[in-house]
This record gives structure tokens, sequence and C-alpha cells, in this order.
């Protein structure tokens, strides 16, 4: 998990109730949807904080899937698929308790960093039933005129207490990438290097990676996607390393840890 990740707010609970290159993984069926990858080495804005005019030079952003596309860019869509905001608890817990993750007191596991209870994806019945809910998001972002989604908290099963695997995270990443070829959406895998040999079989087109610096994974995520990665790091002496080394190859962002908009107090939005 990244310790840092960035509260994004939905837009109420009325927003949950309601809810060209083509994809190597993609099934048979969905063939008749090609999907548009981004470009290696494109300039990145990482805008989950809050949608802003994208800085000259910029050819690619990911929003939160309740703001509209940057016109002119490659646009990522930011979906938290495998946990619930905190503000969409009350949501959840009166509409779908039976998805919210529970420990043995029937209390809800919660990511206790952002104070988000986990979606269950333990049975193929519940990863069904998420779909019911998730699946009408991939299809808003489409709508939208979005390029590709970005499911967030793929590593949700870390954060689990033993209650959840990374097999069935790869089988609820399935069913979104499914999903999102069927709307003509290329998918991002989001973190969660234990899930690189996975990455086919599940359908992921390319990576938004935090900190890949910090953690050593930048050249894992490089080679399995082809160079088809925006990397974001935090501090400026990841970045300055990741410039150094990655820079003239990869897509390289610093942004400060809330990734707030533009002229707000505490933006920094870099590139090399």
């Amino acid at each position: 998990m990244r310790p840092l990740r960035p509260f994004i707010a939905v837009a109420g609970v009325l927003a949950l109730a309601l809810g060209t290159a083509c994809s190597p993984a993609r099934s048979p069926e969905d063939a008749d949807r090609p999907v548009r990858l981004p470009a290696a080495n494109a300039v990145f804005d990482y805008q989950l904080g809050g949608a802003y005019p994208p800085p000259a030079g910029v050819r690619a952003v990911s929003r939160d899937r309740t703001a509209k596309p940057a016109a002119g860019r490659y646009n990522v869509c930011y979906v938290n698929a495998f946990q619930a905001q905190p503000d969409a608890a009350g949501f959840w817990n009166a509409h779908h308790p039976d998805l919210v993750l529970r420990d043995g007191h029937g209390e809800p596991v919660v990511d206790e960093d952002w104070n988000e209870p986990l979606l269950d994806i333990s049975t193929a019945a519940k990863r069904t039933a998420l779909m019911d809910v998730v699946g009408p998001w991939i299809d808003g972002c489409a709508a939208a005129g979005f390029d590709a989604v970005e499911p967030d908290n793929l590593d949700s099963y870390e954060r689990s207490r033993g209650r959840l695997t990374a097999r069935q995270a790869a089988a609820f990443a399935q069913l979104l990438a499914r999903r999102a070829h069927q709307q003509g959406l290329a998918i991002a895998q989001k973190n969660t290097t234990d899930l690189l040999p996975r990455r086919s079989g599940i359908g992921f087109d390319f990576a938004v990676v935090e900190e890949c610096t910090r953690y050593h994974e930048c050249t894992d995520f490089a080679d399995a996607y082809h160079d088809r990665i925006f990397v974001i790091e935090y501090t400026r002496k990841d970045f300055t390393a990741a410039c150094r080394a990655w820079g003239r190859k990869l897509s390289v962002t610093l942004r400060d840890r809330d990734v707030v908009p533009a002229g707000a107090e505490g933006y920094v939005d870099e590139h090399c």
C-alpha cells in the first residue's frame, strides 16, 4: 500500500446509487471495442485532489470519476474499486452491508490510514454483486469521454487481516478489466508488484505507479508494460533519483502528497 495515497471525495450518495492500440489481453468477444493505450513517456498530471487546467506540455491526466476529462489529453478515470470512500460508508452499510468486509465480530475491516472500509471480494458471488455497483462507475467513465480507468486499492487484501487473498483481488480485477474493455477503455494496474505475474490473465494494459523509486519497483513495472507506466513520486529525493534513472524513458511526475489543485497551498507539480 502507498501510505500517502490522497483522499478523493465522491460526489454524494446519489452518485453511488446511480451508479488507438489494442490491449493484448482482451477476449475475443470484446474485439470490436479497441482501446487506446497511453504513449510511453507521456507527460502526466495527477489531478486526484481536484481538476484544473493541465500545464503546458501535459499529454495525459488522471482525474476522479466525478470530474470531466481534460480536453485534448489522454484521460485516465480514477475509481476506488476495492475500498469504500469514507463519506460513502453509510451508503454501503445501508444498501450493501453484505459487500463490506467484516471481522469476526461483524465490524467492518477498515484501512485505518484512510478510514476506508474494505469491500468484500472473497467469493465469486460477492464479486459479481460488487460489479453491479462498480461496473456502472466504469460505464460512466466511458460515457464521460475518458480513455482509461485506474481502479485503486488493488492491494486491499494486504490490509484485510488475512480475510482476502491476492487471488481474489486478481479475480475481481479481471471483472473490472472485462467491463472496461467492453466499454472501450484501457485499464491500469495501480501499484502492487505481487500481481505483475497475473497481469495478462487479468487484462491490465498499462500501469499507474506511486513511489516506485522508493520501493525499487520501477524496473519491474517498466519491463512488464513496455515503458507504458506513469510514475508519481512525492519527495524531491525520489523524484530526482527517478529522473536520473528513468527520465528519458518513463513518464515521471513529482506531486505534493495531497495532490491539491493548482493554486492551492502546498501545490507541487513537476515533470522530467
